[in-house]
């Protein structure tokens, strides 16, 4: 068995993390950690991977971890269950593709004695939740965009994956909205698939059917800067664009002059997954949790406080 931990994606490229600095005490992770995230082409689920990752080592020196992207594919991601079964894994950390669906393979995980542990979105089964309270991640975005548009105008939604958090990002910022009776909500079924060319795409559509839009709603980073670079190329800047991240490239973006993408909720990845790691062990060494859903608070960043920021750093 290597003992450098390998990060690794089904049918795509490998990415080696880092081995990082060790020296805490072993724990009850054992020799494996399974990680099943939903893209690896998206910076936060990296960021959840290489926080998993270091935070295994310092717990659990020598331990293997592997890191498989599902690609929101319901039965890829059952496989990759049942891998980390196979392989020996101790822990699962997973981000399901499709929340009620994946029970069947998160019990065969539990029946075989393996800890699974939810992130970024709900699992059915699942030992313990944690993720961002994505519900008050959009109402933070649209109360800030409907702030900035004054109250009144017609406002979009570029959707995305029908996973629990973007479902609940969507009911927070149309909650959000219900409070200016002055703001229409024009469309909110669009699915940029939470990647920037499904947001382009998308907003190139809602563009085109209806040209006057002040306020647009992005599930995510990623759609949201795909959203502006439409609207850049269709010459448009008339706009107003939050989401939900806080990634590196949002917050460079928020504070160049001209943008439209103006706030984004901020979410606190590496917080997500070292406190999955440590919850995990926890429950491998006979602890109870009574909290069967742990929220992490969003932080709104926009222009005034990016610099101050420290993003998604190891210290977050």
């Amino acid at each position: 068995m290597p003992t450098r931990p390998i990060l690794t994606t089904l049918l795509s490229a490998c990415l080696l993390l880092p081995n990082p600095a060790l020296g805490e005490p072993a724990s009850a992770l054992g020799d494996a950690l399974g990680v099943s995230v939903s893209d690896l082409g998206n910076p936060y689920f990296v960021a959840i991977a290489r926080s998993a990752e270091r935070r295994a080592q310092a717990l659990s020196p020598g331990i293997r971890v592997e890191v498989l992207s599902s690609a929101y594919d319901l039965q890829r991601q059952i496989g990759q269950i049942d891998h980390f079964i196979a392989s020996g894994a101790r822990l699962i950390l997973l981000s399901a593709a499709d929340p009620e669906a994946i029970a069947p393979a998160v019990t065969r995980a539990r029946d075989a004695g393996v800890r699974v542990i939810a992130i970024d979105v709900e699992a059915s089964g699942a030992d313990v939740t944690i993720t961002t309270d994505n519900r008050q991640a959009g109402s933070q975005a649209c109360h800030y965009l409907a702030e900035r548009i004054g109250g009144t105008g017609r406002v979009v939604i570029i959707n995305g994956p029908p996973v629990s958090s973007i479902i609940e990002r969507v009911e927070g910022c149309r909650e959000a909205l219900d409070h200016y009776p002055g703001i229409e909500l024009l469309s909110d079924s669009e699915n940029g698939a939470g990647a920037r060319e499904g947001g382009m795409e998308k907003m190139t559509a809602l563009m085109t059917a209806h040209p006057d839009i002040q306020g647009v709603f992005a599930v995510n980073d990623p759609s949201a800067l795909g959203a502006e670079q439409a609207a850049r190329q269709a010459g448009r800047d008339s706009f107003v664009i939050v989401s939900v991240d806080g990634s590196p490239a949002a917050i460079e973006r928020l504070q160049q002059p001209g943008s439209l993408l103006q706030a984004t909720a901020a979410q606190f990845p590496r917080r997500i997954a070292r406190r999955a790691v440590d919850t995990g062990a926890a429950l491998l060494s006979g602890e109870r949790i009574e909290q069967q859903r742990i929220l992490i608070a969003p932080k709104l960043i926009t222009s005034a406080n990016a610099a101050e920021y420290q993003g998604w750093s190891e210290t977050d």
